[in-house]
């Protein structure tokens, strides 16, 4: 089992950055794809961004290729995501998941953290 604690949100305005941090618990980090997602309010949950367990291979959502990069330190048991050029549609609290695979998916994840609130003001 693994507990992921988000960190890094907060308030920007239009056309900044921001860094989120998720934090993982345990010893088998490194088994695990690890993703973000996201919900604004409102909408469902959204997947954003996934990476594989080596960190080699990433998968983003259309809506943020370009602007928002996922990396992952596996000494460090974390995985991050840098997030350019954010847009007030970025509004919305953001989520650490964690998938026991080792296939890249927006989908079914076992595990996910309390959620890290990103807001962007126009």
């Amino acid at each position: 089992q693994v507990q992921l604690v988000e960190s890094g949100g907060g308030l920007v305005q239009a056309g900044g950055s921001l860094r989120l941090s998720c934090a993982a618990s345990g010893r088998t980090f490194s088994s695990y794809v690890m993703a973000w997602f996201r919900q604004a309010p409102g909408k469902e949950r959204e997947f954003v961004a996934a990476i594989s367990r080596s960190g080699g291979a990433t998968s983003y959502a259309d809506s943020v290729k370009g602007r928002f990069f996922i990396s992952r330190d596996n000494a460090k048991n974390s995985v991050y995501l840098q997030m350019n050029s954010l847009a007030a549609e970025d509004t919305a609290v953001y989520y650490c998941a964690a998938r026991n695979s080792m296939i890249l998916s927006a989908t079914n994840y076992d595990y996910w953290g309390q959620g890290t609130q990103v807001t962007v003001s126009s």
